[in-house]
């Protein structure tokens, strides 16, 4: 297009010249506040996680760290290849960042702050943490994980703990190795992995975790991975309950436990031989209050296929006047089937429905006793939510297990040290991650440096930054009395007086006592 004069025009009639920017230049943006300028710092030393630096010490001061770091087999002779402490470490703060996949690694590769304090020169890229993790050998890598989750909770175990067994399914969207089709209620038809786990209660600790194939969920398959775990843990150690739900239930289970004196508390499925014990007992009038609006009493029973009869706790509850017993039509009738196994619901003459559940025990207590225990059992599924998604058993999948397994264990193990952490600021309840990481982990934080003096300024966006900043002057006050005694201690020894103070009310105030060592001559 030419003008009148036949010299070219620059722009055309009615249209604006393109407007470019320096990457180096302030912009302005329009805002209801007005218009706000804005600009970049790259090189600034800042971090959004600004109060990670007391759980650093936490890891230092207990050598939890250190030997995790020490203890792997991970092995790189490549001059070009990241240290073990810098795949670890990034390992470790995508985590503590809530990730759940290897690409969100990058959202830490700018953090100048907290990978120095963990000794690392760097944060690694998000490859190659998975080409280290691929190096590792998979029997040296599942023991080195289990070494540290029994490190980190054998302390507590002197003391009478349960031990929850339960199982949860990762449903898959690739094509990774062992994905296949199994119990997905949630998903069905969809391949996956299932997580055989095993939990301390109450303080929501993990013991050990095992990931296997999705064809792979009954307790027949986990079965042999508890009795290794208690063989490890020595009788010294052992739970005094072992708690699962009615996959445990079975005649195999029950039989090793009764062989081992393990006592045990587990659910039965509802098969005939369970309800026609239930049907004669409906008719009988000793039934005790069990607590929770529930209802209970003792039987005996021998089911098909047992070798002896065993103890069992009948509970029934009526259900409100205005939940109705829906027909099943338009449900998918293997759904269905199952879902009668787990429950048990009958009308009776005066048309009130009840639902009903049978326990089985080798337990010596009290009826009301047996049947809390069985209830607290429930806080484990709050262990999975927190698990799959606060933390990362949801995701950081690969095409083969081992790195599932690794990972699995990795976060199971990141959990336990945070919420040991967390109990150090709050000694009296659990917090999940959704709460305790903005709070605890989540703060502006800018780093300066003057006179050999390194500083970090914290600005928490928080609406009880005051609450928090007053459980970090409490657990700043107990590293500095440690710290004081610190050459006398070894990192075992400051590891329980660490479990010591952050357990104070589980432990009722008593202090652990390190296993003794042999004295010099």
């Amino acid at each position: 297009m030419a003008s009148e004069t036949g010299v070219p025009a620059v722009h055309p009639a009615g249209e604006q010249p393109t407007v470019e920017l320096a990457e180096d230049e302030p912009v302005a943006a329009e805002t209801f506040a007005g218009r706000v300028h804005l600009e970049w710092e790259p090189a600034a030393p800042v971090t959004t996680m600004g109060q990670l630096a007391f759980f650093i010490e936490y890891l230092k001061q207990s050598g939890l760290f250190g030997g995790w770091v020490a203890g792997c087999p991970l092995r790189l002779t490549s001059p070009n290849a990241p240290g073990k402490r810098e795949v670890l470490g990034t390992v470790l703060l995508s985590v503590l960042a809530g990730h759940w996949r290897y690409a969100h690694i990058t959202a830490l590769r700018a953090d100048a702050v907290n990978a120095p304090l963990l000794g690392m020169k760097k944060v690694v890229s998000e490859d190659s943490v998975r080409r280290a993790l691929s190096k590792i050998d998979e029997a040296s890598g599942i023991r080195w994980l289990r070494e540290q989750l029994e490190y980190c909770v054998r302390p507590l175990l002197s003391e009478p703990w349960v031990l929850d067994v339960d199982t949860t399914v990762k449903p898959l969207y690739g094509h990774q190795q062992a994905a296949e089709v199994g119990y997905n209620p949630s998903k069905r038809g969809r391949p996956s992995h299932v997580y055989h786990s095993y939990l301390m209660a109450e303080l929501r600790l993990v013991l050990e975790v095992e990931v296997a194939s999705g064809r792979a969920h009954t307790a027949k398959h986990a079965a042999p991975g508890l009795w290794a775990l208690l063989d490890r843990l020595g009788p010294a150690c052992a739970p005094a309950l072992l708690r699962g739900d009615s996959d445990w239930g079975s005649e195999a289970v029950m039989r090793e436990a009764d062989g081992r004196g393990q006592p045990y508390l587990f659910k039965l499925r509802l098969r005939q031989g369970v309800k026609r014990v239930l049907e004669r007992a409906m008719r009988e009038s000793d039934w005790q209050d069990a607590g929770a609006g529930w209802q209970g009493k003792w039987g005996r029973v021998r089911l098909l296929g047992w070798g002896r009869q065993r103890r069992v706790v009948l509970l029934r509850r009526r259900l409100p006047q205005n939940r109705r017993i829906e027909d099943s039509a338009g449900v998918d009738p293997a759904a269905d089937k199952a879902a009668r196994q787990l429950s048990f619901v009958e009308v009776d003459a005066r048309r009130e429905a009840w639902e009903y559940a049978v326990l089985v025990t080798s337990l010596e207590a009290e009826l009301f006793t047996i049947a809390q225990l069985y209830r607290s059992r429930g806080d484990a599924e709050n262990n999975f939510d927190e698990l799959k998604n606060q933390w990362g058993w949801g995701g950081f999948t690969t095409h083969d297990v081992k790195r599932c397994q690794f990972m699995a264990g990795i976060v199971a193990l990141a959990t336990n040290w945070w919420n040991l952490f967390v109990r150090l600021a709050d000694p009296d309840q659990h917090r999940e991650a959704i709460t305790s990481r903005p709070l605890l982990l989540q703060a502006i934080g800018r780093q300066t440096q003057h006179a050999g003096r390194t500083t970090i300024t914290i600005t928490s966006p928080h609406g009880e930054h005051r609450r928090a900043r007053r459980a970090f002057l409490r657990i700043a006050g107990f590293f500095a009395r440690l710290r004081q005694t610190a050459e006398q201690l070894t990192d075992l020894d400051r590891w329980y007086r660490i479990l010591s103070y952050a357990l104070v009310k589980y432990l009722k105030e008593r202090q652990l006592d390190p296993p003794r060592r042999l004295q010099h001559a």
